[in-house]
């Protein structure tokens, strides 16, 4: 387009006020820099868009009809300046968020709520996945940020804090009670049908990881991809399970499960919050990521 556009912002206001006169001082510019826009636009269109009369101007049949096509485009251009001008003061606006169901249940949902009543406005995305999952979104440039629990491997510009420790815990149903308040070695559980996450997980990865340390590996009779549905099997004496102790502990304290003690405690990990310092955050990710971090310790 070879045409300036403030030609086009000039022909708008003439042909809402029908008047240059109305028009200078609506836009604050002199009436001869209107005239002059004016014809300039009719120049560049080879039409003729208005008629002068005693009263001011009028559209041609040229004129209204481009008029519509003037209008609607910088309508659209005043809107996308509002809507930008809304979404940078958290009017409105975005964040994309990846998370697993450990860290959303544990970490991210009661966050999420509180932005929410700070700002009803702003659309929350969330997609769930594991940590391999999450920071490949993170890389594409398809989330803000992501909430994943260690250990994981990341790119050089991916900038991890820690937020909250976890820890797992081994559990099992009342057929294993006979190994409850036992001081265990970790080589027993090779003895025992066990009851582990899917091998993409960050859980699992960390699990195998620690007992490879203690010389012990492990086939488990059953592979899930939740851990509340290890929880499941394990109250139905499938086996011994391993989760984020988050979510046994409801069960625990009913009594409907057992915590097993080993002699070497399993090292805590954390949930932590991954950004990539190549991708820009939204002004609404930001504040959320405020938010959040404000609470650290």
């Amino acid at each position: 387009m070879s045409v300036n556009l403030e030609y086009y912002k000039v022909f708008y206001y003439v042909a809402q006020l029908g008047s240059i006169t109305l028009a200078a001082e609506k836009l604050c510019i002199s009436q001869p820099a209107v005239s002059q826009a004016v014809r300039q636009l009719e120049q560049s269109l080879d039409s003729q868009l208005f008629l002068r009369t005693s009263k001011g101007v009028k559209l041609t049949r040229e004129g209204e009809f481009f008029s519509h096509y003037v209008k609607s485009g910088l309508d659209s251009i005043w809107l996308g300046e509002t809507m930008l001008r809304r979404m940078k003061d958290l009017d409105t606006g975005e964040v994309r968020i990846g998370a697993s169901d450990m860290t959303l249940q544990f970490y991210l949902l009661p966050y999420l709520e509180i932005f929410h009543d700070l700002h009803p406005g702003i659309k929350v995305m969330v997609s769930n996945g594991p940590t391999s999952e999450t920071l490949r979104f993170l890389y594409e440039g398809k989330i803000d940020f992501g909430v994943v629990s260690t250990p994981f491997e990341a790119r050089n510009e991916v900038i991890s804090t820690p937020v909250k420790e976890i820890e797992n815990v081994f559990i099992a149903g009342e057929k294993f009670n006979n190994l409850h308040g036992k001081k265990l070695d970790y080589s027993m559980l090779k003895d025992l049908p066990c009851i582990f996450l899917e091998k993409n997980t960050s859980t699992r990865t960390f699990m195998d990881r620690y007992l490879a340390e203690q010389g012990v590996e492990l086939e488990p009779e059953f592979e899930l991809s939740t851990s509340d549905m290890i929880v499941q099997f394990a109250m139905r004496n499938l086996g011994i399970g391993c989760v984020m102790s988050g979510f046994a502990k409801e069960e625990l304290e009913k009594g409907n499960l057992i915590q097993l003690q080993f002699k070497e405690e399993m090292p805590k990990r954390h949930f932590s919050i991954i950004t990539d310092s190549k991708t820009p955050v939204s002004p609404a990710g930001k504040r959320l990521l405020q938010l959040m971090t404000d609470d650290i310790s």
